[in-house]
């Protein structure tokens, strides 16, 4: 945890400039290994990079299925067991169970709802549900892979060769983009999820204080090294727990790792729903400079028609009407022929 906050709080800070110290760390990097691996191991990683982040892939939902079967085998197999020894409520116990059904069901859309794609049929009307803020987004861009004149907002996915209106990312553990129509689903899931790491993760430390009182381990002492007499001290009941629940002990620090981690890029992505706002936009507009800025007087033509347009949360249109705006997205409204 010592190393992952701090490296993602770096991230944080240089994400989308150019020139940063990690980039610079990063191919220094590169060119060193580089220069120490075999050519074949090279051209593997690479491809199988590529297919991992690069292409459609169900290996991060296998994965992800995966290690939360894991968590809840052992939950199931041993925690659950000791919890009722202890008289813990079957209601206290049956929680995570009823967060894996939520997660799952919202896991579920995220991975089958449309995140919103540009098509022939639906740009035009799409064109008119954000206004370009001539900043981040300009009129008359058409994309050189759909052909479509770009929406406000939208961004084409090479991922998912598409473009997809109000894009936000590509989320590999749901193999889908996420965008204007299934933001709210992504965000449910990861409150989903942080919870049941967070209720799973109570439980096991509840069954484990159980065991240090029980056995009186905070009051025992042993002979160190020397032949003399400790006192048990608090990396002792560590160890003594990890050697003997091993399985247990492994599966909270990989609980707590899970949560601590969700949970602040969940609340990296609230604070965007509440300031309506993509993690696209937000990363394009850190050290944002205007490519249609010059010296001359045409800069002046391109760039300042409206002053509103330079604010940093365009589209915010205050807290309510912008979590609106994630709940209920706005449809395109199709005439029917009479």
């Amino acid at each position: 945890m010592l190393i992952l906050l701090p490296a993602v709080a770096l991230v944080c800070r240089y994400s989308g400039q150019q020139h940063s110290p990690l980039n610079s760390l990063y191919s220094f990097a590169l060119k060193r290994l580089s220069s120490i691996t075999p050519k074949w191991l090279q051209k593997f990683s690479q491809w199988t990079l590529h297919r991992l982040f690069h292409q459609r892939s169900n290996a991060f939902i296998y994965l992800h299925i995966l290690l939360e079967g894991a968590v809840y085998a052992e939950f199931t197999y041993e925690v659950f067991g000791f919890c009722r020894e202890m008289d813990t409520t079957l209601i206290s116990l049956s929680v995570p169970y009823i967060l894996l059904a939520i997660k799952t069901f919202f896991f579920y859309l995220c991975i089958k709802t449309d995140p919103g794609t540009v098509t022939k049929k639906k740009v035009a009307g799409q064109l008119h549900i954000y206004s370009y803020d001539r900043r981040l987004f300009h009129p008359g861009i058409i994309c050189s892979t759909c052909q479509l004149v770009k929406p406000a907002r939208s961004k084409h996915c090479r991922v998912c060769n598409r473009c997809v209106q109000r894009f936000d990312h590509h989320c590999v553990w749901v193999n889908n983009c996420i965008g204007a129509q299934n933001t709210r689903y992504f965000l449910l899931y990861l409150f989903s999820i942080c919870a049941m790491a967070c209720d799973i993760a109570l439980l096991t430390v509840d069954m484990l204080l159980h065991v240090v009182l029980r056995t009186g381990l905070l009051g025992a002492s042993y002979l160190d090294e020397n032949g003399q007499r400790q006192p048990a001290g608090f990396l002792f009941v560590v160890q003594h727990l990890f050697l003997t629940f091993p399985r247990i002990v492994f599966m909270l620090g990989f609980l707590l790792f899970v949560f601590f981690l969700l949970a602040g890029y969940t609340m990296f992505h609230s604070f965007l729903a509440v300031v309506n706002q993509t993690s696209n936009e937000w990363y394009k507009s850190r050290g944002y400079v205007c490519q249609h800025c010059h010296p001359s007087t045409a800069a002046d033509i391109l760039c300042s028609p409206i002053p509103d347009h330079s604010k940093r949360y365009y589209y915010s249109r205050g807290v309510l009407r912008n979590l609106r705006e994630i709940v209920f997205p706005p449809r395109l409204v199709q005439k029917k022929d009479n």
